[in-house]
């Protein structure tokens, strides 16, 4: 089963997309091939090591992206999920360089940076998409038969923080420390942390406070963890997974 998602290309009326007080867009001549750096907002989370080559606060830094690249980051999708993308957008050569900058770094989040970023694309390459709805083998996350073990958010910001760990790999532990977060965005962040996307079917509306290790090498596996220390619990059957369906996109000119 297919369900197509139409995604406006302008904005709601009353409501003008977050744009970049600056940003460059410039096509790349390292000859480097692997695209590195990122956005870097304030809730942004990086490891003592990762710190010291993070961009400045408030900016996108990429250089020698692919615009599959550029869409992944701007988009939270994987290269799997990029559908129809002619070869220049998905392994061509061309790559290219981005810096851009928050009108106030010191205030903008990474959601709100990769907005811009979004809107960034739609304006230097006339990238135009849609998503569409396809239904695959993965996740329900419920409740136990004990019930939840959650406690109400006290938290007035959206965190979640990794600790000195900086960006986890879904093959080693992780420890997440979760705060105002409901059981949808919950759901989202395993999709890309666990075994296979995810979907919330627990019925809980609120917002929650909690933490949540696991280890899908040593021990305990994300199921089990979800189990014991949240009183969730996981259902294998098949989710709508949204696919980044490309249209067309064009190279940017020059600055």
């Amino acid at each position: 089963m297919r369900q197509i998602v139409f995604l406006a290309l302008v904005p709601l009326l009353g409501a003008a997309p977050l744009t970049f007080e600056v940003a460059s867009v410039k096509k790349s001549t390292s000859g480097f091939n692997g695209v590195r750096g990122g956005c870097h907002g304030i809730d942004s989370k990086y490891s003592a090591g990762e710190l010291a080559a993070a961009p400045p606060l408030g900016r996108c830094v990429i250089t020698d992206g692919r615009l599959s690249h550029l869409i992944g980051m701007a988009y939270g999708v994987s290269m799997t999920m990029i559908q129809n993308a002619p070869d220049w957008v998905i392994a061509g050569a061309e790559r290219f360089n981005i810096e851009a900058k928050a009108e106030d770094p010191a205030k903008a989040t990474e959601a709100q940076l990769r907005e811009m970023l979004q809107t960034l694309l739609a304006e230097r390459f006339q990238l135009k998409f849609h998503r569409e709805n396809r239904d695959m083998p993965g996740f329900a996350m419920v409740v136990g038969k004990n019930g939840p073990k959650l406690r109400d958010a006290k938290a007035d910001v959206v965190i979640a923080s990794f600790g000195d760990s900086g960006k986890p790999r879904p093959d080693g532990p992780i420890s997440v420390k979760l705060r105002n977060y409901s059981m949808p965005q919950l759901a989202a962040m395993l999709s890309q942390l666990g075994p296979g996307p995810m979907v919330d079917k627990t019925g809980l509306t609120g917002t929650y406070d909690f933490e949540l290790m696991w280890d899908e090498s040593s021990g305990p596996s994300l199921s089990t963890a979800l189990q014991e220390q949240l009183g969730l619990e996981l259902e294998a059957q098949k989710v709508p997974v949204p696919f980044f369906m490309f249209a067309s996109a064009q190279r940017p000119g020059e600055n």
